[in-house]
């Protein structure tokens, strides 16, 4: 029983799968395709534990093909011309599938090696990945295959895995087993989409119950929070993950969602992920709200530095402040177009020389056509104000700042407005 019970139980026909409803239920594509025994190039994509190895396995085994399995973490280019070397021959006949597990560990070069026998159809792929393959499988592979994506499966779902899991153990251990509905109901939520992690905590609450006084073990709802309490936090720094999570918590500070907002937060700080939280945080209070509530980014600022010398658990105090504030804030990104638009100004070469009258000399060549710099001063004028050219002349024409909407903006705009037009602007 050295073996983790999810391989145990692993499921052999496609009705034992749990989840995947969009991908196995009848009619679906991918029941489809494995209802009808041809079998194309697959790339199956998604987090782990959601069925990608299980649903794959089922596949090469009912193929009837010569099956070859490699994990991408271990394998070598020997091991691929290992398989390529069973084309044509007796073991090989009826068409070799390779099951390549975790395909995004290949490098290049690697996968090259094979695109040449998938593309002849001289190998069939199933490759899984836990990664986006648009993003970490080469091209030529990906454009000869169908790519499935597997999605987190649901508590509900899981919950059936959870009990046929400790009647196989019942089964294993010649013992009598009870998992209330609650505790298969903690376990499945605290497995966060993974049924794998699921099974084997069922394996952990199981070992560490006590019998009762008929002898059963009985896994109760403390056992079961206690082993999976944290199992639910999906999350890499480098995975799509992240990505995911830190852009939904700026999107939702920009979309003036302060429960979503404080949602994602949570799970950056679950996560330990303090850096990201902080950053993204004052990227949003610059970005998208501005110069709607200029304050913001100082009250911001001390936010994040409360949050830096404290550390968690209690940076998640100031934080908290900061990004209900962020999301309820009045926005605006009037200042963030203006230098993006300035930015692709000046890489696009749109930029010529700066204007005599704000150089930083004050003398002039021999082929000066003016002599004199003609800086004018607007502190010696009403409101501090006199026209004269800022810009480059190839760009004086030029406008990349828009006033918002937001009341502060259109303030400072009334009054320049009225400015302006006394100078007869």
């Amino acid at each position: 029983m050295n073996t983790p019970l999810a391989d145990r139980i692993r499921p052999t026909d496609i009705s034992e799968v749990v989840g995947q409803e969009h991908l196995l239920q009848k009619g679906r594509a991918l029941r489809s395709i494995i209802e009808s025994g041809k079998i194309p190039n697959m790339i199956f994509y998604g987090p782990s534990g959601v069925g990608k190895t299980t649903v794959a396995r089922i596949i090469a085994e009912k193929s009837g093909m010569r099956l070859h399995k490699l994990n991408a973490t271990t394998a070598t280019t020997a091991d691929i011309k290992d398989v390529v070397s069973e084309i044509g021959t007796m073991v090989g006949m009826n068409g070799i599938l390779l099951y390549l597990d975790e395909i995004q560990y290949f490098n290049k070069k690697q996968q090259q090696i094979l695109l040449e026998f998938i593309e002849s159809g001289a190998i069939t792929l199933i490759a899984s990945t836990t990664e986006n393959p648009y993003f970490y499988v080469y091209n030529a592979i990906l454009s000869r295959s169908t790519v499935f994506e597997f999605k987190q499966v649901e508590p509900k779902s899981i919950v059936p895995a959870v009990q046929r899991a400790a009647r196989i153990l019942e089964d294993e251990l010649q013992k009598k087993i009870s998992i209330p509905d609650d505790a298969a109901k903690v376990i499945a939520e605290g497995s966060g989409g993974d049924v794998r992690k699921a099974i084997n905590a069922v394996e952990l609450c199981v070992l560490t119950a006590e019998p009762d006084k008929k002898g059963v073990l009985c896994v109760t709802t403390e056992i079961a929070k206690e082993l999976s309490q944290r199992s639910a936090m999906r999350y890499d720094r480098e995975g799509d993950d992240h990505y995911d999570i830190v852009s939904a918590y700026q999107k939702s500070m920009r979309g003036s969602d302060p429960d979503a907002a404080l949602h994602y937060l949570a799970r950056l700080l679950e996560a330990g992920d303090l850096p990201s939280a902080c950053r993204r945080l004052m990227v949003c209070a610059a970005e998208d709200v501005g110069l709607a509530y200029p304050q913001i980014l100082p009250i911001v600022n001390a936010a994040v530095e409360i949050a830096e010398k404290v550390g968690l658990p209690e940076a998640r105090i100031p934080l908290a402040d900061a990004v209900v504030l962020v999301a309820t804030c009045p926005k605006s990104n009037s200042a963030y177009n203006g230098i993006n638009d300035a930015m692709a100004d000046i890489k696009a070469g749109k930029t010529g020389p700066v204007p005599r009258n704000l150089q930083n000399k004050h003398f002039d060549g021999a082929d000066a056509a003016v002599k004199g710099q003609h800086y004018i001063y607007p502190h010696l004028y009403p409101d501090h104000f006199v026209k004269q050219n800022y810009l480059p002349e190839t760009l004086k024409d030029v406008s990349y700042y828009t006033y918002g909407d937001n009341k502060n903006e259109q303030t400072f705009r009334a009054y320049w407005d009225g400015v302006k037009k006394k100078h007869g602007l």
